[in-house]
């Protein structure tokens, strides 16, 4: 096709195999279209296309992607608000007639494309290195394992006494992403090893972080257990750019002591973890 289609916050250009959806960036664009930047989205990631009237004098073209196709939309599970749906192009009512031609055009694209679940995922994941900050820890994902580095303002006790976490892609089966725009949002890895009861709290649970207001928003920490989600389904690290080792700074270190200490002192933790944790910290130095 190669023709292109300008609506509000995304430009959408058309080719043979795909749709490259570029997102703009602005004061009013979705915080979430900004940090995705641009997706290419191949028609055989898309189940329908549909057309319908928005809101206010507009008109609303929208991709159906296939179940399985999207590890963000698989991720989302559903709890993305309708404004940051990165499928969605919503365009000035007096286009709907332009808009109704490219929709019947993909229309019968898809036709060749399959339907249905798909085997694989589709559309390209966002790449690692990724990092963002939760209300109980720092969260990065280097394209081979995820990191938790504990907040010692925001992290339970429970939390504490396990440690920094680290989990390698290998060790993960899925992640469970709960938007922090709904009550006790949260990011929970699921492990290998872990038993099939029920999960801790994530508030308990070193495999998880909780959001906050200002703590894992949905434009970092959706794309970053997208991110995960690819690699732990295709078993493998996605590509990812070589980062530096990160060390800590001594006032960081003083203030976990601190904080442990605290725990200590509070019959929290024993005197054998609270010397076994000093000794780690102290080592990090």
């Amino acid at each position: 096709m190669g023709d292109v289609l300008a609506g509000f916050h995304a430009v959408w250009e058309f080719e043979s195999d795909s749709v490259l959806i570029r997102y703009e960036r602005g004061i009013r664009t979705p915080k979430l279209f900004q940090a995705l930047g641009e997706r290419r989205v191949p028609l055989s990631a898309v189940e329908d296309v549909r057309l319908a009237p928005g809101r206010r004098g507009t008109v609303v073209l929208r991709l159906l992607p296939r179940v399985g196709a999207d590890p963000l939309m698989e991720a989302a599970d559903g709890q993305l608000k309708e404004g940051s749906d990165p499928y969605r192009l919503v365009l000035p009512a007096e286009r709907e007639t332009l808009a109704e031609y490219y929709a019947d055009e993909l229309k019968g694209l898809l036709t060749e494309s399959g339907s249905g679940p798909a085997e694989h995922y589709l559309v390209p994941a966002p790449k690692a290195p990724l990092h963002f900050k939760a209300y109980d820890a720092k969260v990065s994902f280097d394209g081979a394992a995820v990191q938790f580095r504990w907040s010692w303002t925001g992290a339970s006790s429970a939390k504490w006494k396990a440690g920094d976490q680290s989990f390698p892609v290998a060790d993960l089966t899925g992640v469970e992403w709960r938007s922090p725009e709904v009550f006790e949002g949260h990011l929970r890895l699921i492990r290998r090893a872990a038993g099939a009861g029920q999960a801790a709290p994530a508030d308990q649970d070193p495999a998880a972080v909780v959001f906050g207001l200002g703590y894992g928003p949905v434009h970092e920490s959706l794309p970053f257990a997208a991110a995960v989600l690819a690699a732990v389904r295709t078993r493998g690290p996605v590509p990812a750019v070589p980062a530096a080792p990160a060390r800590r700074d001594p006032p960081d270190i003083a203030e976990r002591i601190r904080h442990l200490g605290e725990l200590h002192q509070a019959g929290l933790v024993t005197d054998e973890e609270f010397s076994s944790k000093k000794a780690e910290l102290l080592a990090e130095l």
